[in-house]
């Protein structure tokens, strides 16, 4: 009997120190205290486990799991309070993408506004509005300029018959890739502890702007990736007026794409998950083909 009891005081005991689910539901960190200063070392295994960025990715989430790996060990060093890390990960799960190079710039960034407690949601905000752009900056930077020069340099000399092609092309393009992401990881966190004071005192203009930028973005998002069009034509009489081009697309363009992501964004909001909407979709595109109409 006294086994027992002592086993369910240890189970109560566990279950008193668990995160509430209003808890991790929160917006706002229960320890408001600046978290643990974080240090070279830190920020260096935060550089190199952004490595495994997309070691996990996946269409539900893209990138979501490999940042977390990359910020763990830090936000564990950051919150000591079990119920503000469980809040940090879960938010940090969230659907993200960027270019792999330069994570670490955006990584620098939040690991200073978790350590100065900043609300989750201008977290999570400012990790979408800054890490969006750097998706299409990566590309133009390394896959449509660094890779094309090094490459060029390398398999000039490897047609000339140098093995000094192949390693020229990994050292020059891995110098500017691997300076870039622990460079960036180094100014990135600085230059967020630098501005914790200023941010700490205007929290709300912060989260508010980022929200901002935030929605800018995804709405050009929405108008760049989500192609969706009708090849639907009207005809009265010799007249045939093609609904996407001639009504549409002069009311508002890319106005398909809006409702669509609207309706899949209101679907979510239902609890449907997203390989259910992924099959949804591939499903219409299907049929709209052999019916005519997209």
């Amino acid at each position: 009997m006294e086994s027992n009891a002592n086993t369910m005081g240890h189970l109560n005991a566990h279950k008193d120190d668990a995160p509430t689910v209003s808890q991790i539901n929160s917006d706002v960190y229960e320890d408001q205290s600046v978290g643990a200063e974080l240090t070279k070392e830190d920020i260096n295994r935060m550089a190199w486990r952004s490595l495994l960025l997309q070691a996990s990715f996946n269409y539900e989430r893209m990138q979501a799991a490999g940042w977390l790996y990359g910020l763990l060990p830090s936000l564990k060093k950051i919150h000591t309070n079990k119920s503000d890390l469980a809040k940090s990960m879960r938010g940090h799960m969230g659907f993200f993408n960027t270019h792999p190079f330069l994570v670490t710039f955006v990584m620098g960034i939040i690991l200073a506004m978790e350590r100065s407690k900043q609300n989750v949601n201008s977290i999570q905000s400012t990790k979408i509005a800054v890490g969006a752009p750097l998706g299409g900056i990566g590309d133009a930077m390394f896959w449509l300029t660094l890779l094309p020069i090094c490459g060029g340099i390398g398999a000039d000399l490897a047609l000339q018959g140098s093995i000094m092609g192949a390693i020229i092309f990994f050292v020059v393009f891995n110098v500017f890739h691997f300076g870039l992401r622990f460079g960036l990881a180094h100014y990135a966190y600085n230059m967020g502890v630098a501005a914790i004071p200023m941010i700490k005192a205007n929290t709300k203009k912060v989260g508010h702007a980022a929200s901002i930028v935030g929605m800018t973005v995804i709405g050009a998002l929405v108008a760049t990736y989500v192609r969706l069009s009708t090849t639907a034509e009207i005809t009265a009489g010799d007249a045939v007026v093609k609904l996407q081009a001639d009504v549409i697309d002069k009311l508002m363009p890319a106005f398909l794409p809006l409702v669509y992501t609207l309706c899949m964004f209101g679907l979510v909001k239902r609890g449907w998950s997203p390989v259910r909407l992924i099959i949804i979709t591939v499903t219409i595109g299907i049929v709209g083909r052999f019916a005519g109409i997209l």
